[in-house]
């Protein structure tokens, strides 16, 4: 992957890693549901955060983080997301939880279209994915 650092970067682009968490690394098979944390982790889920947190800070991002969000048993979702990681054993690799997507070296989300300079072949993996015409 080795991709360049732009010059004006910030300097967390060069050492944080953002993961999105529903559907990444908790399964989220029902979506949003309830807004409870109901599914175990994706398998693979904590090994690949132990392997990712030797070498970058892990940001976790999550729609269930917003501020806008109903509390759920009187917790946010951000207390809902550090809750489920406690109990699965990988809270420790992760640095934190946001609402926002960070600044980060790379991102692994399961609803990314990846843009690679060509919206003509952006707009193809859309087509092909059934997005757009």
């Amino acid at each position: 992957m080795n991709q360049q650092i732009r010059e004006h970067s910030f300097p967390d682009e060069t050492y944080q890693v953002g993961i999105d968490f529903d559907g990444v690394i908790h399964r989220c098979s029902k979506g949003f549901y309830d807004g409870t944390i109901y599914d175990p982790p994706i398998e693979g889920s904590k090994e690949a955060l132990e392997v990712i947190s030797k070498k970058f800070d892990i940001v976790v991002y999550s729609a269930k983080a917003r501020a806008d969000r109903p509390l759920i048993n009187g917790m946010t979702g951000v207390q809902l997301i550090w809750e489920w990681l406690d109990k699965y054993e990988m809270s420790q690799y992760v640095k934190e939880v946001t609402a926002e997507k960070p600044r980060a070296v790379f991102y692994i989300d399961d609803k990314a279209v990846r843009f690679e300079g060509k919206w003509k072949d952006t707009f193809s993996s859309l087509q092909e994915l059934g997005y757009v015409e």
